[in-house]
């Protein structure tokens, strides 16, 4: 089989599908725009760069002679394009078939509701593909807005090999941490504020943020206003081969997101999957994949006080927190390891070829 995705090169999650695709005797290529480009996972799975030769929009159209001319040599049995309003609409331009789509979260939530145009190339992209896919329901749900289109739901899974439990020492401090871009569509604000408030009565935590982004001097400066700078670690970005470790030293996982184009939540089902409880925000797709009071809680959104309580319903409670960790272990390992939701996929392609 040969599959082509069109999908930013540099996203962990292409990256991600094009290894799993390679890894089964499957002849992959990814193309990509060259903003979108990575040098780093090129050396892995063979690149192929989009000229952009127009500016903002019309740059899809301009690319079109290229992917044309890439999908005549290379032929693949299926043209799968991730991000609807990009290269999903590069995609239907190119009227290759069997061509699908994936939903990523801000494409579908955000782009087509800015002005008509957008929500045209939106409905244009999904009408011409013949498999549309989401990594949750709820997303499925707001795509159907768009299309009278079957949407098949397909998890993003984690790697259960990768994120698991490690062995835990008893130690004195407890620690609140997160692993997500410093933005605050991620909610980092907000979780400082709450752990500036448990702090007060919990003294024996600290606050773990792994990685980077364009506000991090702005939290930073959070921190510090709030007296808590001493007590909360800023790691800057760290490699993902590092990330399950990082996870593991954590006891109470954060995802308080602030919208709902955080279609899946794949930082909490990374967290469920090391046996760390998670306190996520009622947004996108994180009440679908975290069971709330078992695997973890839900809070409303943008509320450092409610999830301050929900950290602090934790700190009182280690045995909760271990039968939280556990629950969200066999959770995930029931319904997102990496390698059944990607069987799934590969499943949907043969389907197709077969309906060709």
């Amino acid at each position: 089989m040969k599959v082509l995705l069109l999908a930013p090169s540099k996203s962990i999650h292409t990256h991600k599908w094009a290894l799993f695709y390679k890894e089964n005797g499957i002849d992959v290529k990814v193309v990509t725009f060259k903003d979108h480009y990575s040098p780093e996972n090129a050396k892995e799975v063979e690149t192929i760069v989009l000229p952009k030769l127009l500016p903002g929009k019309l740059s899809y159209i301009s690319s079109i002679f290229a992917i044309k001319k890439l999908l005549t040599s290379f032929q693949p049995d299926i043209l799968h394009a991730h991000y609807v309003s990009s290269y999903g609409f590069v995609g239907a331009l190119s009227n290759y078939h069997p061509f699908y789509v994936s939903v990523w979260g801000r494409d579908i939530y955000q782009f087509p509701q800015q002005n008509n145009m957008n929500k045209r190339i939106v409905e244009f992209a999904l009408e011409r593909a013949d498999m549309i896919c989401s990594t949750s329901h709820v997303m499925a749900m707001e795509t159907k807005k768009y299309t009278n289109k079957h949407i098949e739901v397909t998890p993003f899974g984690v790697d259960l090999t990768k994120f698991k439990p490690l062995e835990k020492r008893e130690k004195d401090v407890v620690t609140i941490g997160t692993v997500k871009a410093l933005s605050d569509k991620y909610g980092i604000a907000d979780l400082i504020k709450a752990f500036a408030i448990v702090h007060k009565s919990y003294p024996n935590t600290k606050l773990v943020i792994v990685g980077d982004g364009p506000q991090r001097q702005e939290y930073e400066e959070l921190a510090e206003r709030l007296g808590i700078s001493g007590v909360t670690t800023f790691t800057g970005r760290v490699p993902n081969t590092d990330v399950p470790t990082y996870i593991n030293k954590m006891d109470i996982f954060a995802v308080p997101s602030t919208e709902d184009s955080e279609s899946f939540g794949v930082a909490a089902v990374e967290a469920m999957a090391c046996g760390v409880p998670v306190v996520v925000s009622n947004v996108g797709g994180l009440p679908e994949v975290v069971k709330d009071g078992i695997t973890g809680f839900v809070v409303p959104k943008e509320s450092p006080e409610k999830l301050a309580e929900a950290f602090e319903t934790l700190l009182r409670d280690p045995q909760l927190r271990a039968k939280m960790g556990e629950n969200g272990v066999l959770h995930v390992k029931e319904h997102y390891n990496w390698i059944e939701n990607a069987m799934k996929m590969l499943r949907l392609y043969k389907q197709t070829l077969n309906e060709v």
